[in-house]
């Protein structure tokens, strides 16, 4: 088994009690990390490297620094990592002390496989809910910083370095990138590590408002300043008095909002409609877009001088494709989270497979679309561990891919008329997995063997090449499954307009608004 979990520190200073924990952790499918003593330990937890140690296998009997004294020295340093201390002499005495000093477990050696994984995956999945629980109260309180980012990939290692350079200012930060990279996230991360922590975080997604309530949203109105006006009401601008306003998808909004957001950024005052004289407003702003703002500019449709004031201090968020070595981590940060919800805590781990099976995969919803498909397999696991099964989307996309690779490059389909030549993958093979969706992007009517997710037919049944609406129709359902009902990005993805997306959705009878309004 290749160790894909988290890292345990083995603290022991006879090797080959070492070597057998090293061997069994591995087994367990975590990794190893081991040193000799106490002190030793004790210099590595309070290194760099010490954050990536999700939990110690401690021995209460070293040289230099004993087991209790390595407790001590922790708990003083507020590491909370869960520690299982471990000694070869029994009594209730070493048991009572090492819990009283902070440790979570005690074992006897030689401790059993069985007794050591059970411990091991308990206290890992507590210290996973633990670590999800204080991610939420920290996004909650506005204290969520650069610290709390779950990654280990160099990529975002240069993005938080930037990223805290930018929260000891007052600059405008742009932060770029795909739909679903987590840029709320950053956002967060930069209020959380600068004075304005603690300060209101408001967000506003602007390609989700109605194109007519936009200013009244963002800027406020007074009571009676247009019918249906029937109170005062306080604008996002406003509301973020003091703190940080994040305006998400800010390429979204019209030209005529673009020129107000200029001059609130200039001038720092605002105009709610209705009012009769400005309104003074204090606050960090911080954009995000997963279109190039640049472009926009040149086909007109973004303000030149509203770009050139908010790309003052641009970030650029790399997708998850780039930065595979965070998906285990996110995997478990995100199975912590929903196996607590859905109430299955005894789903504590992924097995390497299904690692495995993630990382080769390329994720163009990105940490969302993960997200998603980590909450379904919880919903679908009947055991006590993710596997591959579990990610029946997933596996049948990756396994499309090494097949389509392996494929020649036609074949023949036998019709009632002809045999005609069909394009390569039009057709899954027999022993191919096929995601549930598949089924719904095939053409109506078609009784042939379902297509691999993501592939579209260009013949019918009997050979004919479809009807044009018919393709076009499988082409917007394939959109909607694949970005997860996300109708911006899948009008984004498909070259047209929302409205245009939601009359051929109406023109083709097809039903996608509870999927929209849920991912929307």
């Amino acid at each position: 088994m290749i160790p894909t979990g988290g890292r345990i520190l083995i603290a022991d200073d006879d090797p080959v009690q070492r070597r057998l924990l090293e061997e069994a952790v591995k087994r367990f499918g975590y990794r190893a990390r081991s040193v000799e003593n106490g002190a030793e330990a004790v210099a590595l937890m309070a290194s760099p490297e010490g954050n990536d140690i999700n939990l110690v296998i401690l021995d209460l009997v070293m040289p230099e620094l004993d087991g209790m004294g390595v407790i001590a020295r922790l708990r003083e340093m507020k590491k909370t990592v869960p520690i299982i201390v471990q000694t070869a002499h029994a009594g209730i005495d070493a048991a009572v002390n090492a819990i009283r000093a902070g440790a979570q477990d005690f074992v006897v050696k030689p401790v059993s496989p069985e007794r050591l994984e059970v411990a091991i995956r308990t206290f890992m999945r507590m210290s996973a809910l633990e670590g999800e629980i204080t991610r939420i109260h920290k996004q909650a309180s506005g204290t969520f910083s650069f610290d709390d980012i779950v990654t280990r990939s160099e990529a975002m290692e240069r993005v938080i370095r930037v990223g805290r350079r930018a929260a000891t200012s007052h600059i405008p930060v742009l932060i770029e990138g795909e739909s679903g990279v987590g840029k709320e996230l950053i956002a967060r991360a930069i209020q959380g590590s600068s004075e304005r922590r603690a300060k209101p975080f408001i967000t506003v997604n602007c390609g989700a408002i109605p194109e007519h309530l936009v200013e009244s949203i963002l800027f406020g109105h007074e009571k009676g300043a247009f019918t249906g006006a029937v109170d005062k009401h306080i604008g996002k601008f406003q509301e973020a008095h003091g703190g940080t306003l994040f305006l998400d998808e800010v390429g979204e909004l019209s030209l005529d909002i673009q020129v107000k957001l200029l001059r609130a950024l200039q001038e720092g005052e605002i105009d709610p409609i209705g009012a009769r004289r400005p309104v003074k407003v204090d606050f960090r702003l911080i954009s995000a877009t997963n279109r190039r703002l640049i472009d926009l500019v040149k086909d007109g449709q973004f303000r030149e001088d509203l770009y050139y004031r908010l790309n003052v201090f641009p970030l650029w968020l790399p997708p998850l494709r780039d930065r595979r070595e965070d998906i285990p981590d996110l995997v478990r940060h995100f199975l912590a989270r929903f196996a607590a919800e859905e109430g299955r805590p005894q789903i504590a781990t992924v097995a390497p497979a299904a690692i495995a099976m993630l990382q080769a995969y390329d994720w163009p919803g990105n940490i969302r679309q993960l997200e998603n498909a980590v909450f379904r397999a919880v919903v679908l696991c009947e055991g006590d561990h993710l596997s591959p099964d579990d990610f029946p989307q997933v596996q049948a996309s990756v396994g499309s891919a090494a097949t389509a690779v392996r494929m020649p490059a036609a074949r023949p389909v036998e019709t009632d008329r002809d045999t005609v030549t069909a394009q390569a993958g039009e057709t899954a093979p027999a022993a191919m997995p096929v995601p549930e969706t598949a089924g719904v992007a095939l053409a109506d009517g078609g009784g042939g063997p379902a297509a691999p997710f993501g592939f579209v037919r260009s013949l019918d049944d009997h050979g004919h090449v479809r009807k044009l609406e018919e393709v076009e129709a499988e082409m917007i359902r394939t959109a909607i499954d694949h970005y997860g009902g996300r109708m911006t990005e899948v009008a984004r993805r498909l070259s047209i307009g929302r409205s245009t997306l939601y009359r051929k959705l109406k023109d083709y009878g097809l039903d996608a608004t509870g999927d929209a309004e849920a991912a929307e």
